[in-house]
Parts: structure tokens; sequence; C-alpha cells
């Protein structure tokens, strides 16, 4: 079981870099937030970027939990796709945390802060990549390349919802399914 004061340091932690980023945030503020010595913050973490990656990987959990509970049994692929997606990026979106690091990543690059994005990225690439692969297996997709295309998929959505509204109007989540559905699930091929 985690220690109280481990629990406290990451909560803590949280609280220092949704209000500061990660590259302005000092172990002595986290200390002085979780009410601890410095040197006990460092009875649990060697240092700031491991106890980033204990907080993202937290995230992830909370956002995996979140994603299962978004598959409606008996829904077809899209649509859970779609309902997965959405819940993430509402997640992702009320996550203080999680706009301050992206806002830093934009206006500074913090490389531990790219670092921890792309893993909690990678997380939710995985559970599609999951779910395509079951999707294969019940004859919903074609054979393809779960990975690639689960990456695809993420990248496709994450754009419509966000870089999209930056330059048009948005688009509500039956027109992203819809053209999720289109270029993934029916292609813009021809049938002749």
């Amino acid at each position: 079981m985690i220690s109280d004061k481990k629990v406290n340091i990451i909560n803590a932690a949280i609280k220092s870099f949704s209000h500061f980023g990660y590259k302005a945030t000092t172990m002595d503020q986290v200390a002085k937030i979780a009410k601890v010595g410095k040197g006990t913050i460092y009875t649990y973490f060697s240092t700031k970027e491991e106890l980033l990656k204990v907080i993202i990987h937290k995230m992830a959990v909370e956002m995996r939990k979140i994603a299962t509970e978004a598959v409606t049994t008996g829904d077809d692929f899209v649509a859970n796709f779609n309902a997965v997606l959405h819940a993430v990026t509402q997640f992702q979106e009320e996550h203080e945390l999680i706009i301050k690091l992206s806002q830093e990543v934009k206006e500074i690059g913090t490389p531990e802060v790219i670092e921890a994005l792309q893993d909690f990225e990678n997380e939710i690439c995985a559970f599609i990549e999951m779910k395509i692969n079951l999707a294969i297996e019940r004859g919903e997709l074609k054979e393809c390349n779960p990975k690639i295309t689960a990456f695809l998929m993420y990248k496709m959505y994450i754009n419509l919802v966000n870089d999209w509204k930056e330059r048009y109007d948005s688009l509500d989540k039956d027109e992203i399914a819809s053209l999720i559905n289109l270029y993934f699930i029916h292609g813009i091929g021809s049938e002749e």
C-alpha cells in the first residue's frame, strides 16, 4: 500500500505542476505544498522527472478506467471508438495538469514534459490497439496493422477535435464519428 506521505507528495506535485508547470516547479515548492521536508520527497522520488512519470502513470490508469467505462457491450467498433475517444478527450480537456503540460510543450518544449505526454498518448494508443485487435478477431475490421491504425485513428480524432476548431467551426462528436467511419471503416476509394 502506498504511504499517506507519498500520496500527499504526489498530490502536491500535481497541484504545483498544474499551477506553475513542470519546468517552473521546484522540489521546495512541492515540499511546501505537501507540508513535508524536501528530504522526505527524496525518500520516495529520486528526481522531479521520476515524480512526473509517476503522476503520468497515475493519470493513464484513470484514463484507461474512463475509456473502459465508455465502451458499451454490443455496440460496433466505430460507436465504441468514438465514445472512448470522446471520454478521453473530455478527460484531457478537464484535467488541469494535462492542459498546463500541453501549454508548456507548445511554449517551451520541455523535453521531460514532451516525453511524459508521449507516454500518456502511448497508453491511449495501446488501449485503442487492443480494441482494434478484438474488432479484427470479431470480423468487424479487416486485417491491418493495429498499432499503426490506432495511432492514425487517435491522431485524426485529436486533430479534428482540437486543431480543426482553431481554424473552422467545431465538429460535434457525431460528425467526427462519421468521418472516422468514412476514412477508416469504409475508405474513400471507389467501389469499382
